[in-house]
């Protein structure tokens, strides 16, 4: 794709969670095609804080897809048309001159809105924070041979790990199901020898504090595969649900021991 665009950029605005947002549109002009989808925003902003009007607000960080930081539902799609990439990822080649880009937050209860499209994403670090702690020996570094981990649990492990956080399942999600996030943190550290110590308390806790959040329930419809950045599959949702019917079923069968 050869030359610049003229673009009409429709982006949600919105002072905070608590009052009404709506649409304000921009035109940009001579915008590269070789510009990431962030740069095309900084140059909006550039030319609407020369206009005397206030910058948009979008959440940004390392711009190299690894922090999910980079929220952004684009044309109706978490981080735009293209597929296995963050927003920060994206080009302009994507789009075509004359195009009119709707870029949104995403959309759930559990990610309030802090202002225009930069949503608050804490329940995924409560969430993390109610899986709690992995045992280790202190002392020195044992030897790798000391903890051998199969090649396809440790295949496995890299797989769900790879999940950045970014929520682009749960903007995907018609129910706004974290289920795959947590099925990732869950499955990372469920297939490790260092996980298992307490990986039924792990998901429990896990699973208790996603529905305290008000995430919506998973309906197997898959959306939240295509959506994600870096291709966590739906397994792991299977392999979650596994762990904790097992974990449910092992808590349950020690009170009715004790009680017994």
């Amino acid at each position: 794709m050869s030359g610049n665009m003229n673009l009409t950029i429709k982006v949600w605005r919105q002072k905070n969670a608590q009052t009404r947002g709506g649409f304000e549109t921009v035109k940009l002009s001579n915008i590269s095609p070789d510009m990431s989808f962030l740069e095309m925003l900084d140059v909006m902003n550039e030319q609407l804080m020369k206009e005397g009007k206030e910058a948009f607000a979008f959440d940004h960080d390392c711009r190299e897809g690894i922090c999910g930081m980079c929220s952004l539902v684009i044309n109706g799609l978490p981080h735009g048309p293209d597929s296995l990439v963050t927003t920060c990822q994206l080009h302009m080649r994507k789009f075509k001159d004359g195009d009119t880009i709707v870029v949104e937050p995403w959309r759930s209860a559990a990610f309030p809105v802090l202002r225009d499209c930069a949503v608050d994403r804490g329940a995924f670090d409560r969430i993390i924070q109610a899986g709690g702690f992995v045992s280790i020996n202190t002392g020195n570094a044992p030897h790798a041979s000391t903890l051998p981990v199969p090649k396809v649990d440790s295949d496995r492990a890299f797989d769900a790990a790879a999940c950045i956080g970014c929520g682009a399942c749960v903007a995907a999600c018609k129910n706004a199901s974290a289920m795959l996030f947590v099925s990732a943190k869950v499955s990372h550290l469920a297939y490790l020898p260092q996980g298992k110590p307490e990986k039924q308390k792990r998901v429990l806790a896990m699973v208790e504090q996603m529905d305290k959040e008000g995430f919506g329930n998973c309906t197997n419809l898959f959306e939240c595969e295509a959506a994600c950045p870096k291709g966590i599959s739906v397994e792991f949702i299977a392999k979650m649900n596994r762990e904790y019917m097992c974990a449910t079923a092992l808590y349950s069968e020690k009170v009715y021991t004790t009680d017994g």
